[in-house]
């Protein structure tokens, strides 16, 4: 991996709070993702499932992460399998984890070869009365591939029909929602690696260029500083491009007198960051430009102070609502008639800004988190307030990761990154 090594502690830390919540004389498992296939022999690149790695730090396939807290024999309370190395699959796949690699990666001592899984499994199913499987659960999950996870449940429901059967997802969905000191310092290297790129491609933009060759800035940088690039699909978005808000294409040419939308954030370790910023391809905003940017920018920091202890999701991104309500009154976009005729399930300003404001981050771009509870601190969000206008040929969002405090204004893992108008200037024309 390109990554620096990951204090174990953080995973040792993870398994301790996931049992603690565990039924008595029950046992959890779970199974890293596959390498998906594309055609011939062509696979995609290999990503972990984010449940095993937050339990085990373990960044390889063909893995299966066993905790049975209660179990008789003290071996049998974590368990790593993974696949055995051999001469063939060093020379060409390359190094596989090892029994002691794996130690010092997870802090699991007891580790098996993955050939002696179903026998051991067979052993510890009969001393246990539950299982839990792990299911994807995330309100904004549409799986349509049958995952490893999947198949290992139906295997396991077939063969062992009498054991109860528990839930892991909503343990890990409060867990992996509130961060972890070591937690966010990975998160704090992925935001400065998206920032060195930010500052990058601002010294780069300029009317003719493209929007890929902008993506192929953001590459270089964020490799080179042991990225494995994009936590996400990139938006490279200029012009009209920016109101289509899923925009991946990044094949059109940059032109004078543009603004170019940039949703692009930087994975860490597994980790992952969520810029959003709207810059002049010519290096000056317009004064209408300037006048809407500078709305959404006042709508985020708003928006951002709400980000405390006790917020609950529903009710924050009503009153975000009514912060960008006022914006779009002030910039001519909306009248008073059309506040006062709206239609409650869909507001006015929803015309111009129709996406949510805020979703939790973490190794997953939309990380879990259960957002019918109350905010805590640690809980690190985004805020990315936008406005589109589709009629004036732009769209502008601006976007930050931010951790909720204990007391106070959340901090913003994001402070260093230019979001200023007239900063983004001085920087693009010195």
């Amino acid at each position: 991996m390109k990554y620096n090594p990951i204090d174990r502690n953080l995973f040792i830390k993870n398994r301790r709070n996931f049992t603690a919540h565990m039924k008595p004389n029950s046992l959890a498992v779970f199974n890293s993702n596959d390498i998906y296939p594309i055609g011939a022999d062509s696979t995609m690149p290999f990503q972990q499932a984010r449940d095993l790695f937050y339990l085990s730090g373990v960044d390889q396939d063909k893995s299966i992460l066993v905790l049975f807290p209660d179990a008789p024999s003290e071996e049998h309370r974590e368990m790593l399998f993974l696949t055995e190395t051999n001469e063939h699959i060093a020379v060409w796949e390359g190094e596989k984890l090892t029994k002691e690699k794996a130690f010092e990666v997870s802090g699991i001592k007891n580790v098996f070869w993955l050939k002696d899984f179903e026998k051991v499994f067979f052993e510890v199913m009969t001393q246990c009365d539950t299982v839990y499987l792990n299911t994807n659960e995330h309100y904004r999950a549409n799986v349509e591939t049958e995952t490893r996870e999947a198949r290992f449940i139906k295997w396991c429901k077939k063969n062992f029909p009498a054991h109860q059967v528990a839930k892991s997802n909503p343990i890990l969905q409060r867990l992996r929602s509130v961060k972890d000191p070591i937690e966010l310092d990975l998160m704090q290297t992925a935001c400065d690696i998206t920032e060195k790129a930010f500052r990058r491609v601002l010294k780069f933009v300029k009317p003719g260029v493209w929007e890929y060759e902008i993506e192929a800035e953001y590459w270089h940088e964020m490799i080179r500083n042991r990225s494995k690039g994009f936590a996400y699909t990139p938006i490279i978005a200029s012009g009209n491009n920016a109101n289509v808000l899923h925009y991946i294409e990044n094949n059109q040419q940059c032109k004078e007198g543009e603004l170019v939308l940039l949703d692009t954030g930087a994975e860490y370790a597994n980790y992952a960051s969520d810029l959003s910023r709207t810059i002049p391809v010519s290096g000056k905003y317009t004064k209408r430009q300037k006048e809407v940017y500078n709305a959404v920018n006042r709508v985020k920091n708003d928006a951002t102070k709400m980000l405390v202890p006790g917020t609950m999701w529903k009710e924050y991104h009503k009153e975000v609502g009514k912060l960008m309500t006022s914006e779009l009154l002030g910039l001519g976009l909306l009248d008073k008639a059309d506040v006062q005729n709206e239609n409650p399930d869909w507001p006015a300003y929803k015309k111009y800004f129709m996406h949510g404001t805020s979703h939790n981050i973490g190794l997953d771009t939309h990380d879990y988190g259960l957002l019918y509870e109350p905010m805590k601190a640690n809980m690190v969000f985004t805020v990315e307030p936008g406005i589109y206008i589709p009629d004036e040929g732009f769209g502008i969002r601006l976007e930050d990761d931010v951790v909720i405090q204990e007391k106070g204004e959340p901090f913003n893992l994001m402070r260093n990154i230019p979001i200023e108008a007239d900063e983004i200037e001085d920087i693009m024309n010195s």
